[in-house]
């Protein structure tokens, strides 16, 4: 019995050591790095743990010497110097290091976007995104699926609709949070390509948990011929199916509250619509971006997200929602 506890024991640690170094990767881990700021982060994250790791350490190889390897009694003078040398001055010295390499590095954390600005605002529960072009043209609407330029340090502007929200890439950044009447900024600097997860990270309703959106950063050439796009009317519908969807579309009075550039649809009051279909995810990254789910999207809004102001088409035939959805989902 004895001789197989070992492999388990081994085995146990195997896998926890696994899920642990698991967690530090991926497309929403602060300890995978791939901007200018997260890695600044994670190296103070990394120098506090080893400041902690030392400090516990110091602390317990003191406790065992007195407790257990030279149990005797101590003078009040070795005593005092012991508590107040190992107690006070010793971890205050440490935290005091350890404090003043954490407010060394705010300066460049705060360092201003040098080239385009995205304006970007908390709504309940998606996410208006604006780019700002730098000669002072119309801002390229969008929503739900920030674009970024690798290598290129971009301003964001953020702000929120009615309640207060946070705006958090742990791949890129950390939390800042969005305030209803206040500008806040950060900047971003991706340091790879890739997409990333965003996240709403304070309590902003019923819908809170259904609040994220895609990062995609891309190379600086690829992001202008995208933004270029972006900034262009919708394509026109390609067959009779996506033509009778936006029918549907107008006669059910989408447009009063979402906006399709080269079509009759101006609302602003829920997200643009333009190019919806070339977005990976539906409904702030509840769903994914397929005809299916724009259909169950459109037919269960409030079942699928509890608390959304959009009303829900289920009273549609089969047929109208299914052409309505090819209609979206080849808004590309």
């Amino acid at each position: 019995m004895t001789e197989g506890r070992p492999p388990r024991c081994s085995s146990m640690a195997a896998v926890g050591a696994t899920a642990i170094l698991a967690g530090c990767a991926g497309q929403q881990s602060a300890l995978d790095p791939a901007g200018r700021e997260a890695l600044v982060l994670a190296d103070l994250f990394w120098v506090l743990l080893c400041g902690a790791i030392v400090l516990w350490l110091l602390v317990n190889a003191l406790f065992l010497y007195v407790t257990r390897i030279n149990p005797r009694p101590l003078s009040r003078r070795l005593a005092e110097t012991l508590i107040i040398g190992g107690g006070v001055v010793f971890p205050t010295v440490l935290l005091g290091i350890l404090l003043g390499y954490a407010l060394s590095i705010m300066p460049e954390q705060r360092a201003a976007g040098t080239g385009l600005t995205v304006r970007i605002t908390g709504e309940q529960w998606w996410w208006r995104i604006e780019y700002l072009p730098e000669d002072g043209g119309a801002p390229v609407v969008s929503a739900n699926e920030l674009r970024l330029p690798k290598g290129q340090r971009t301003e964001i502007e953020l702000a929120a609709a009615r309640v207060i929200h946070s705006f958090w890439i742990p791949n890129l950044a950390g939390k800042m949070d969005m305030i209803p009447g206040r500008a806040t900024r950060m900047a971003l600097e991706p340091t790879r390509t890739g997409t990333f997860r965003g996240q709403c990270a304070e309590f902003c309703g019923m819908s809170h948990a259904l609040m994220a959106f895609q990062v995609v950063v891309q190379e600086p050439a690829d992001f202008a011929v995208w933004l270029a796009r972006e900034g262009g009317p919708a394509v026109r519908p390609a067959d009779d199916r996506a033509a009778r969807g936006q029918d549907v579309f107008m006669a059910e009075g989408c447009a009063a509250c979402h906006a399709i550039r080269g079509t009759p649809a101006k609302g602003t009051v829920g997200p643009d619509l333009t190019h919806v279909g070339g977005r990976a995810t539906l409904a702030a990254g509840t769903l994914p971006n397929t005809e299916q789910a724009f259909a169950e999207w459109l037919a269960e809004t409030d079942q699928i997200k509890p608390g959304v102001t959009m009303p829900t088409y289920h009273h549609l035939d089969p047929t109208a929602l299914a052409d309505l959805a090819h209609y979206l989902n080849g808004l590309h």
